[in-house]
């Protein structure tokens, strides 16, 4: 992997995290927190949606989608899990 490809990826993990922050109330990171969501957001949409058949596409706009999306269920889980 590239620099380049680094920095994008990285880019687009603040994206998400950040989105995926502003979607679900009370999640508020800082950019750090917000990248590390953002990836670990990517990850786990990368695992789960082709096990259901679910697909975006290609291209940055999509994997902002995919990483967000992911990310949103991360905190959703983790605001759960919280509160039990």
């Amino acid at each position: 992997m590239g620099v380049e490809s680094l920095l994008v990826f990285i880019i687009i993990g603040a994206i998400a995290g950040w989105l995926a922050g502003l979607i679900v109330s009370g999640f508020g990171f800082g950019l750090v927190g917000n990248i590390i969501v953002g990836i670990v957001g990517a990850f786990i949409a990368g695992w789960l949606f082709p096990r259901i058949g679910f697909s975006i596409g290609g291209g940055v706009l999509a994997a902002i989608i995919h990483a967000t999306i992911g990310a949103i269920i991360l905190l959703v889980l983790v605001k759960v899990l919280k509160r039990a």
